[in-house]
This record gives C-alpha cells, sequence and structure tokens, in this order.
C-alpha cells in the first residue's frame, strides 16, 4: 500500500501509470531502463516520483511514434545523464531519416512516370554485345540480360534473382543458352521493386502491387499505396513535431 500514498507534489508510480494507461511495473520497468530518472524513495523504501518525472514519461511516450521506441529510449537516457548534444543528434539523425524517405518517395513516384508502358512497349535494348553478365545490355530482339540490368538498378544479380523468386519478376529464358532476358515488362518491374524496397516495402507488399500493375498494364494501381506512404510520411513529421514539444517542456523543468 505504500506505494499508493501520495502527499503533496509527490506522485505515486500508479500515478504516473493512470495518467497514460500504463502498468505500474511499465513505470518501472522505464525508470531501470533510464528513461526516467532515478526516483527517491519514502521512509519506507517505496518510490516517490514528482511532476519532474511526469514529463519525462510523457517526453518518452511522445518521442516514440515519431523515433521508435529504441531511439526515444535512447534520446531519454541521454537527457537524463545531461548529454543533451548526444540526445539533439539522435533527433536530427530521424529527421535526416523522414527527408531521405520522402526522397525516395518522390524517385518512386519520377520512376513510375517513367515506366514504359505496356502492353505493346518497345523492346529494351541495350548497346554493345554482351551476356548475362556482360557489359552490353541488348539480349536479340527480346531486352536485357541480368548483369546489365543488375548494374543499372545497382544491386547484385542475385537480389534480381531472389525478387524472381518472390514473384516480382518474370524474364523470359533465352531457349539457346538458357539466360534469363528482362523485356520491356520485366524491367519496368525491375524498376518499380527496387524503388519500393528503397521506400521500406517488404517484398510480400510488393508482389501484388507488381501483379496489380501486370494486369491493369499501367501503374494507376499504385497511386492508392503511394498515397498511403505519403500520409505515413506527413504523420510521422507531426509525430516528430510533437514530440519536440513534449521533450522541450522537460528539458524546461527537469526532475528536482
Amino acid at each position: 500500500m505504500g506505494e499508493n500514498l501520495q502527499t503533496g507534489g509527490k506522485l505515486r508510480p500508479v500515478d504516473l501509470a493512470r495518467a497514460h494507461g500504463l502498468s505500474t511495473q511499465a513505470v518501472r520497468n522505464y525508470e531501470e531502463a533510464g528513461v526516467l530518472p532515478a526516483a527517491a524513495r519514502g521512509a519506507h523504501g517505496y518510490r516517490v516520483y514528482t511532476p519532474g518525472h511526469a514529463l519525462a514519461l510523457a517526453a518518452f511516450l511522445a518521442l516514440v511514434p515519431g523515433h521508435g521506441h529504441a531511439t526515444a529510449t535512447a534520446v531519454m537516457r541521454a537527457v537524463n545523464r545531461g548529454a543533451d548534444d548526444e540526445a539533439f543528434r539522435l533527433i536530427d539523425q530521424s529527421h535526416a531519416q523522414l527527408l531521405e524517405d520522402r526522397r525516395t518517395l518522390e524517385a518512386v513516384e519520377r520512376a513510375l512516370r517513367d515506366l514504359a508502358p505496356v502492353p505493346g512497349a518497345p523492346a529494351v535494348e541495350g548497346t554493345g554485345p554482351g551476356g548475362p553478365g556482360g557489359r552490353g545490355g541488348s539480349a536479340g530482339s527480346g531486352g536485357r540480360f541480368i548483369g546489365p540490368l543488375a548494374r543499372e538498378l545497382g544491386v547484385r544479380p542475385a537480389t534480381l534473382r531472389k525478387w524472381e523468386a518472390a514473384g516480382l519478376l518474370r524474364p523470359r529464358r533465352d531457349p539457346l543458352t538458357g539466360y534469363r532476358v528482362y523485356d520491356a515488362a520485366a524491367v519496368r518491374d525491375a524498376r518499380l521493386a527496387h524503388q519500393l524496397r528503397r521506400g521500406g516495402y517488404p517484398l510480400e507488399r510488393i508482389a501484388p502491387l507488381v501483379e496489380q500493375v501486370r494486369t491493369a498494364g499501367g501503374v494507376e494501381p499504385l497511386e492508392a499505396a503511394l498515397a498511403d506512404w505519403r500520409a505515413r510520411l506527413s504523420a510521422r513529421g507531426r509525430a516528430l513535431l510533437a514530440g519536440a514539444a513534449e521533450l522541450e517542456a522537460y528539458l524546461r523543468e527537469p526532475v528536482k
């Protein structure tokens, strides 16, 4: 019962827990993890928290949606030991990652605008001689070998084979050599898969999107996915702002 007593400006673990829908054990765990500063102990050894601890907990919970649990924990640990610059560096990294993700989305949108229309698209030709791993991109009258395509995308040939196994790519086989040949549709699918992977999409989510593009003969089915992606980036941006506001409030009123 001692931890359920409250006097003056002192707070019990249950007070912090109830304010955020947590268990009292979660509050203790956060203290042990360094998210909250160490609590003072009462005459009977029970934890005694302060409004400063409440601000620390609110800051951490606000940081999590934008930064993730691990980074939010690292930020609070740094602040609680007085290493504010380290905390700010971690926050800067999250903002930089969000900017990079926005650029990736823009790159995906540009790539989709540039994808060759199918059906009836002309074959994608390379120049010069080359085999499956050669410098040239031409594969007879029908497209591109795996090596040149992998270099164009900046991936390993093994990655293209992995995407094929996952159903993302459907290259044809040269009847004489058995080498994989990527025609215009397969090159389009490879470029699309590459950009979506850069955007953080797992293979199992990319496969149905690529299939929709194949079926429709265009990229219109991806508009909803891109809109969802854009909305998630905006939500992260707002979460970063909300987390910064709560952290600033804690920094102004540290635990005493």
